[in-house]
């Protein structure tokens, strides 16, 4: 594994996203087509970015731990704290023309685009580890829990997998 290209990964998702998980699509497609991670890789380094206190952007310090352990992690590090400095000139550049119509689309646009990436790749990890009744009614009672902010996300991340356990368990 080229260390050089793994921190361009990260970094050209840390540049190119607008959240925390925005660069979810973007590392999935260029990291599972190089065959260096895995779906299940993504779905532990998500559950780990999501219990971990701290932004969800940080999701992606497990996700290069897991592919390419501390070197990765530190690549990833450096590779999405770069974009955000950048900010300051960006910001700058937005004050002065952020109410052009154009500005406002493109950002429109973007986020959109980014959404619907990701709800593909949400998708493909529902593949991978297999869609049944009782995945989607998890799925579902968690979607509709954290859209309704009654549970914090933590503990729904526990109460999802204390169900996946008993559904699972075999005498």
């Amino acid at each position: 594994m080229d260390p050089i290209t793994l921190f361009w990964l990260f970094l050209k998702a840390a540049l190119f996203s607008t959240s925390g998980t925005g660069n979810l699509p973007m590392l999935h497609t260029d990291l599972i087509g190089r065959g260096w991670a895995s779906e299940q890789m993504f779905a532990e380094a998500l559950a780990i970015g999501q219990l971990s206190p701290g932004p969800t952007g940080l999701w992606v310090l497990s996700l290069a731990y897991l592919v390419d352990g501390l070197r990765g992690a530190i690549l990833a590090l450096i590779a999405i704290t770069l974009p955000p400095l950048s900010v300051i000139g960006v910001h700058a550049l937005y004050v002065r023309y952020g109410e052009y119509p154009a500005v406002q689309g493109f950002m429109r646009g973007l986020m959109i685009a980014v959404s619907s990436m990701f709800a593909v790749v949400i998708v493909q990890i529902f593949v991978q580890n297999g869609i049944d009744v009782a995945t989607l009614c998890i799925a579902c009672v968690a979607f509709v829990l954290t859209w309704r902010k009654t549970i914090p996300v933590p503990l729904i991340l526990v109460a999802a997998g204390v169900v996946g356990i008993v559904m699972n368990y075999e005498l």
